[in-house]
């Protein structure tokens, strides 16, 4: 019975390795297509197929962090890594330029970085010739069948950290439940953000005992130094009196509607300053292009540090400063959440002492929004009429903002402590004191 179901696993591994490698052409075609406005998207192919620079000294720690969003909530871990570990190097994968930029700017040498390879059995091998890591740490859910098995045939083990299983995606894997369950059963350990995801793990595959509820690491977020000066001098600049409200990580499409909402808003409050930042930044100049033709005075804060102070739109076009721009608001929405994106990480404004509105499409923050929600430090905005209507309130009701942003920040600090518990995990895996 052992021996068929290690023939079965054979079978369905190499039945998506053909697959995955039919569709390389593809692949690269759309990379190509998505270089037209992110140009980093046509460059570095090689990584993706395991050809990569071998990474000095000792076997270093892998981490896999797909993209922007994965980066950021990995990198206190990585820093405490770094920090009580210092002889031990450690390298981070991603899979978009937004990632492999974050990396490189908070890090510089300090990591080494390059794409992931592609699930390919030949590229992985080069991958793992070339890197041999002691542990491999994948952030969140980017699990892929050649992946782990390659780490499992090399005796290299795998955590998956600050791991999330939403409904919708479980019922994904369950579609394709002869490749997830083999690849769970692979995987050495999984530190889930709360129960109910850790439960559609194990009813996937995953073999109880390698389970641990941490709890999420983003509630260890910490207001960065020198965000708040910053976005003094911004405030200065187009006026402190005027009421701002930013809409950040905003997706195709919801722009238009948050642009709407807008001039709605300034027939109430014509004063109001829309702080506009997308998610792509692919994207940013279209978005400029879309405010400037709806007839907006708008400012790009690539272009000018400093807005003018008849400044209606304020365009976060950069990388790495959303949470200057966050300090600039007196009420956050947090975009990907109107569209079925299944929004961005609330408490990044909410660490700020910042009132926060989401959309309804929240589900990869769906646990994060409800404790919020309990706590009555988030509201949820089934759309751009409810979302001006909240807005009105608390701009009219400044002290009822107030008190959201403190029962934000009160709301983080009580569940704090999961970044503690899943190092203690990643430095067992690695084999470190």
């Amino acid at each position: 019975m052992f021996y068929l179901w290690n023939a079965y696993i054979s079978m369905a591994r190499w039945f998506y390795s053909l697959m995955f490698y039919c569709l390389i052409p593809l692949v690269l075609l759309k990379l190509w297509l998505r270089g037209k406005q992110a140009p980093e998207y046509r460059r570095r192919w090689s990584e993706r197929f395991g050809f990569v620079h071998s990474v000095e000294g000792a076997r270093p720690i892998w981490v896999h962090a797909v993209s922007f969003g994965e980066t950021m909530a990995i990198i206190p871990l990585v820093e405490k890594l770094l920090d009580e570990h210092p002889e031990v190097p450690v390298l981070i994968t991603s899979m978009t330029p937004t990632g492999s930029a974050r990396v490189t700017a908070h890090f510089g040498d300090r990591v080494s970085h390059c794409y992931c390879p592609y699930d390919l059995p030949d590229a992985l091998a080069r991958f793992h010739k070339r890197i041999n890591p002691r542990s491999c740490v994948i952030v969140e859910t980017e699990l892929w069948p050649n992946l782990i098995h390659s780490c499992a045939q090399r005796n290299i083990p795998v955590l998956v950290t600050n791991a999330r299983l939403s409904a919708r995606s479980a019922a994904g894997y369950q579609r394709f439940r002869w490749l997830a369950e083999p690849m769970l059963q692979r995987v050495t350990g999984i530190a889930v953000q709360n129960a109910q995801d850790g439960e559609r793990f194990v009813e996937l595959g995953l073999a109880s005992e390698k389970l641990k509820v941490t709890g999420s690491i983003k509630f260890d977020i910490e207001a960065p130094e020198g965000a708040a000066s910053e976005a003094s001098r911004l405030k200065n600049a187009w006026g402190s009196e005027r009421p701002v409200i930013i809409a950040a990580s905003t997706h195709d499409d919801e722009e238009t509607q948050l642009l709407q909402a807008y001039r709605n808003l300034q027939s109430r409050y014509n004063d109001l300053v829309l702080v506009l930042v997308p998610r792509h930044p692919e994207r940013f100049t279209s978005i400029y292009d879309q405010s400037v033709k709806a007839g907006f005075r708008t400012c790009r804060r690539s272009l000018t540090q400093l807005p003018a102070a008849d400044c209606q739109i304020y365009l976060g076009d950069t990388m790495g400063e959303l949470m200057t721009l966050y300090s600039t608001a007196d009420i956050a929405f947090v975009g990907g959440s109107l569209v079925e994106h299944g929004g961005h990480n609330p408490l990044e404004p909410a660490v700020l002492g910042k009132p926060v509105l989401i959309g309804p499409h929240v589900h990869n923050f769906h646990q994060i929004v409800e404790t919020m929600e309990q706590e009555l430090a988030l509201q949820v905005v089934i759309d751009t009429e409810e979302l001006q209507r909240v807005v009105a309130e608390l701009i009219d009701h400044p002290e009822q903002a107030r008190a959201m942003g403190i029962r934000g920040r009160n709301c983080i600090e009580a569940n704090r402590g999961a970044l503690d518990q899943q190092l203690q995990l990643v430095k067992q895996m690695a084999a470190l004191g």
